[in-house]
C-alpha cells in the first residue's frame, strides 16, 4: 500500500454571497475529489492546537503528524533548513518578507499594500537581497535568500521576539505593528531607502507592477528538532512543495525533497510537474508516502482573489490528483490518498484562521459508490471529527 497526502493550502473557506451562499471548495468543479468523496471517508480536523498561531507551519506538521505543541520552534528555522542555512542553538531565525509599502510618507505612515511584492520572482528577488546583504550583513545579522518574497534573517545570539505577519494587516498603516527591537525596527526603516529607489524597483514601477520596497521581519524561532519521518512511522517519505516551508520541514524529518522545476507556490505553480515528481517518489524511487502541497489556494485568498481560489481548487483536482490516480492505477498500485487544507484562510479576511477544516480519505480497493460533494458542509454532516490533527495521520496509516 502507498499512501498519498495532497494539501490544498489555505483552501478552506466561508460561505460567500457570491457564489450562493457556497464556499469556493463548494462552489468549485471538482470530479476526482467528488469521486473518492463517494467511496471514501469526510470529517472535520483541527489542525491548529487551542492556543496556537493558524500558520501553515503548525498546520502543516500536524497533518504530517507531528504534534505542534510539543516540537514547534517557529516557522523561519523550518524554512531555514530548506534553504541550508547553518544554525547554531543559540540563533534565532526569522522570515524576512520583501513587501510593498506605500511613498512617500513618514516610514510609520506607510500602509502595507502587498506582502508579496506582485509575487516578485526569486531572480529579482535576489538582486535586492544583495543589497540588503552588502550593506547590513556582519557578524550579528546575516540575510540569505529564499523562494519569491521568503527570505531569511539570522541573528546571532539573538533573542525571540514578537512579530506581527504582514499579510495579517494588508491595508493598513504599519506604525502598531513594527518591532519593538530597536535593530529590527531600524533595518526595517532603512531597508525602505535602500530599496524604494533600487534601478530594479524603478523598472518594476515603470511595468506597473508593485515595487519590493521595504523588509518585513516575522516568525521567529530557534533551530528545530524533528524525529525522524522513517523512524517515526516507518515509512521512507517524499515531499512534493514550492515554498522553502514545506521543504524545511522535509529536511528536518529525514524526508526526501522532489525538485520540481516551474513549481512557483502560486497560481501558475507546475501542477503536472507535482503529479509527476509524486508518481516518480512512489514508483521509482521506493517511497511509500508522498506529501505534495500546493499553496496557490491559500496565496490567492491572501489577495483576495476569488475566481483564482476557484481556479486553484480546480486545478488542484484536475492537474494533479487525477494524473497522480490514473499513473496509480495504471501501475497495478494500491494506495490510500488523503485530501485536505492545513487551515482556512478566507477571502472576507485575507489571513489565515484556526477553524477546522474538511479531509478526505480514500482507499483505491474501495470501490462501493455514492453521490457525495467533498466540502465543508459535507464533511461537517458526517459528524465525524478529529481534535487532534497530529492524529489523522493514524486514520490514513492504520484504517
Amino acid at each position: 500500500m502507498k499512501y498519498i497526502v495532497v494539501l490544498g493550502d489555505g483552501m478552506a473557506d466561508e460561505p460567500i454571497a457570491a457564489l450562493g451562499g457556497k464556499t469556493p471548495l463548494a462552489y468549485a468543479d471538482t470530479p476526482a475529489m467528488d469521486e473518492m468523496a463517494g467511496c471514501g471517508e469526510m470529517g472535520m480536523v483541527q489542525n491548529v492546537p487551542a492556543g496556537m498561531v493558524p500558520g501553515s507551519d503548525v498546520a502543516n506538521l500536524s497533518v504530517l503528524g507531528y504534534d505542534p505543541s510539543k516540537c514547534y520552534s517557529g516557522r523561519s528555522p523550518l524554512e531555514a533548513l530548506s534553504i541550508g542555512v547553518p544554525m547554531e542553538d543559540t540563533d534565532v531565525v526569522f522570515r524576512c518578507n520583501v513587501v510593498t509599502l506605500t511613498d512617500p510618507e513618514p516610514y510609520e505612515e506607510k500602509t502595507i499594500l502587498d506582502h508579496s511584492s506582485g509575487e516578485i520572482s526569486s531572480q529579482d528577488a535576489d538582486v535586492l537581497m544583495d543589497t540588503i546583504r552588502k550593506h547590513f550583513n556582519h557578524e550579528e545579522f546575516q540575510f540569505y535568500s529564499g523562494t519569491s518574497y521568503r527570505h531569511i534573517l539570522i541573528w546571532k545570539n539573538g533573542r525571540l521576539v514578537d512579530l506581527e505577519p504582514p499579510h495579517d494587516h494588508l491595508g493598513t498603516k504599519i506604525g502598531p505593528w513594527l518591532p519593538k527591537e530597536p535593530a529590527l525596527k531600524d533595518m526595517m526603516e532603512q531597508s525602505f531607502g535602500l530599496l524604494n529607489d533600487h534601478p530594479l524597483n524603478r523598472e518594476r514601477q515603470a511595468k506597473g507592477v508593485n515595487k519590493a520596497n521595504s523588509l518585513w521581519f516575522w516568525g521567529a524561532g530557534t533551530k528545530p528538532s524533528l524525529q525522524n519521518f522513517r523512524e517515526k512511522t516507518g515509512l521512507k517519505g517524499a515531499m512534493v512543495s514550492a515554498v522553502d516551508l514545506l521543504k524545511g520541514i522535509a529536511v528536518g524529518a529525514g524526508m526526501q525533497v522532489m525538485q520540481v522545476p516551474g513549481a512557483t507556490g502560486s497560481i501558475d505553480t507546475n501542477y503536472e510537474g507535482k503529479a509527476r515528481a509524486a508518481v516518480k517518489a512512489l514508483l521509482e524511487d521506493g517511497c511509500d508516502y508522498v506529501y505534495i502541497h500546493v499553496e496557490a489556494p491559500d496565496e490567492m485568498g491572501h489577495q483576495g482573489r476569488l475566481k483564482e481560489k476557484i481556479q486553484a481548487i480546480q486545478d488542484l483536482d484536475r492537474r494533479l490528483i487525477t494524473p497522480v490516480r490514473q499513473a496509480m492505477a495504471e501501475a497495478g498500485e494500491d494506495y490510500r490518498m488523503l485530501v485536505l487544507p492545513d487551515h482556512p484562510t478566507p477571502l472576507r479576511i485575507r489571513t489565515h484562521t484556526g477553524d477546522p477544516v474538511p479531509y478526505l480519505l480514500y482507499d483505491s480497493t474501495i470501490q462501493a459508490k455514492s453521490l457525495a460533494r467533498y466540502s465543508e458542509e459535507e464533511a461537517r454532516a458526517t459528524g465525524i471529527y478529529e481534535p487532534n490533527g497530529h492524529r489523522l495521520i493514524e486514520r490514513l496509516l492504520h484504517p
